[in-house]
């Protein structure tokens, strides 16, 4: 160990340094190597297709809109834009309450059996008959869904090293993109079904076949999805590489602080702008969100497309979202610090995107221009899921970290609220206010970015600078920084603590 001066350390940091040998066991990069590539051949996938099925199933109103569901359930007005805002209403709601379950009992069983309720309630959607029906099961498909996107975080965050948050993040992200090609396509055959017999109800055998899959999806979650001490596929000795691996990151395991409710870390939440930057970042990238998630199938076929040519032309959308995500992906995780770089680029192209379905006309010769817009909107999800995997990287603390995500969560429920309600339905079919609104708050998130990138840079530096003014070596702080994590100590708490950017 390299030497420092003994005299410029406490107590308590001296005992940091020379007992955090004790507390992490040594293990070779083979063993750690292997042990990564078994967890992502069990979690991975099973991320992928539970995010991907969660984000299909509550975005199907809006093919199944084309295909009936209005008219044959009677709705008028802004009731079909209400089946979206009542999702993130109760989704909001029950955020908090259904972080605070995950972090208190067994995440893995909490997850599934939330996977498999809201596959049910999606199923039971085929059958409803009016607006009363829908917006019940819709309220009732945001309790169950709000746990999976922040809870999958946290399974990222106890299985992964802070270098891989992003890249894992981004796989199960991804999951919308790559689910959707395969349920599109399944999506077309019903509905070509309706061209044989127009009296067919396609939308209601679309959520049949998304509900069973989703339950089918949240079986396999009980046999599999967990924490590294929740798990049974692994070894009591995998459980312990797994557990070294992620003390690296200054966070702690997956067990710190877990029954501990520390207000002293929610106080420190509020006087932290990244808290406040996360919350409003969340809002003002889920306006357009909310927006598209309602509205993309009805704007395509309001510009000369059919029913089943919007489902055709949203296979392309998803596949460059696919390698999109996968080429960001491989970047962040090679060179550092490009997280929040690639966060506030992703902007410009929707702001383009929107721009021309905003200011072109609906006639026939603008329409392939104006489904190119759309096309363009396609990378606006980044700004939002990177920030999200931004959290386990940058929030020490489990407390801080429940606080942070919460704020974050609401942002997002209440961002997508609005942008299916500035889609009026006096505004059709063009709704140029909702798409100015969209440029506009894309505008307002990357200018709110690259503020929360420099506040973290700027935190960095002051760091080294205090650390190097010790004579500390790298090897000491990463030593000190493990232990205080490993005691459930905030970034704000612990020196030693870096932020990725």
């Amino acid at each position: 160990m390299a030497s420092y001066d003994s005299e410029k350390f406490s107590n308590d940091e001296k005992v940091t340094i020379h007992h955090v040998e004790e507390v992490i066991p040594q293990y070779t990069d083979e063993e750690y190597n292997h042990l990564k590539r078994k967890v992502d051949r069990y979690l991975l996938p099973l991320m992928w297709l539970c995010h991907g099925l969660q984000q299909v199933d509550k975005a199907c109103v809006g093919t199944q809109a084309t295909f009936g569901l209005r008219e044959d359930t009677g709705l008028v007005g802004q009731q079909f834009s209400w089946l979206t805002t009542v999702f993130y209403f109760t989704y909001m709601c029950f955020e908090i309450p259904s972080i605070i379950l995950l972090q208190r009992y067994s995440m893995g069983r909490i997850l599934s059996i939330f996977v498999v309720c809201w596959g049910f309630v999606v199923l039971s959607i085929g059958f409803a008959q009016n607006f009363v029906h829908l917006i019940t099961l819709r309220a009732l498909q945001g309790v169950f869904e709000c746990s999976i996107s922040p809870g999958f975080l946290l399974v990222v965050g106890a299985w992964y090293t802070t270098r891989e948050h992003p890249s894992r993040s981004l796989v199960f992200q991804s999951g919308y993109a790559g689910v959707s090609i395969i349920t599109d396509s399944i999506n077309y055959g019903i509905g070509t079904v309706t061209n044989k017999n127009p009296d067919f109800e396609a939308w209601r055998y679309m959520s049949y076949f998304l509900g069973s899959l989703t339950i089918v999806a949240g079986i396999f979650c009980f046999l599999l999805l967990g924490t590294p001490s929740e798990v049974r596929w692994l070894s009591a000795e995998e459980k312990k590489i797994a557990t070294a691996r992620i003390l690296s990151n200054n966070t702690g395991h997956d067990r710190t602080g877990i029954k501990d409710w520390k207000w002293g870390q929610v106080r420190e939440c509020l006087v932290d702008p990244v808290f406040w930057i996360a919350g409003a970042n969340a809002f003002l990238g889920s306006v357009p969100n909310g927006a598209l998630t309602a509205f993309s199938g009805i704007l395509t076929t309001s510009y000369g497309f059919t029913s089943l040519q919007n489902i055709l032309l949203n296979i392309p959308k998803m596949i460059f979202s696919v390698l999109y995500f996968v080429a960001i992906g491989l970047l962040v995780t090679r060179k550092k610090d490009l997280r929040m770089w690639t966060m506030a680029v992703s902007a410009l192209p929707p702001i383009a995107g929107f721009l021309i379905i905003a200011l072109l006309p609906n006639e026939p010769q603008y329409k392939w221009t104006k489904w190119g817009g759309l096309f363009m909107t396609s990378t606006y999800v980044v700004g939002t899921f990177f920030s999200w995997s931004l959290i386990p990287s940058n929030i020490a603390g489990r407390t801080k970290r429940t606080v942070v995500s919460s704020i974050t969560f609401v942002g997002y429920c209440v961002g997508n609220m609005t942008g299916t309600q500035i889609f009026q339905a006096k505004d059709a079919p063009r709704y140029i206010p909702g798409t100015i609104g969209c440029v506009s708050c894309l505008g307002l998130q990357m200018a709110l970015i690259l503020l929360w990138r420099s506040i973290l840079v700027m935190r960095n530096r002051r760091r080294d600078a205090t650390m190097r003014g010790l004579g500390m070596s790298e090897e000491d702080r990463d030593k000190a920084g493990l232990e205080m994590g490993e005691r459930d100590h905030t970034d704000f708490e612990n020196p030693y603590f870096r932020y990725v950017t």
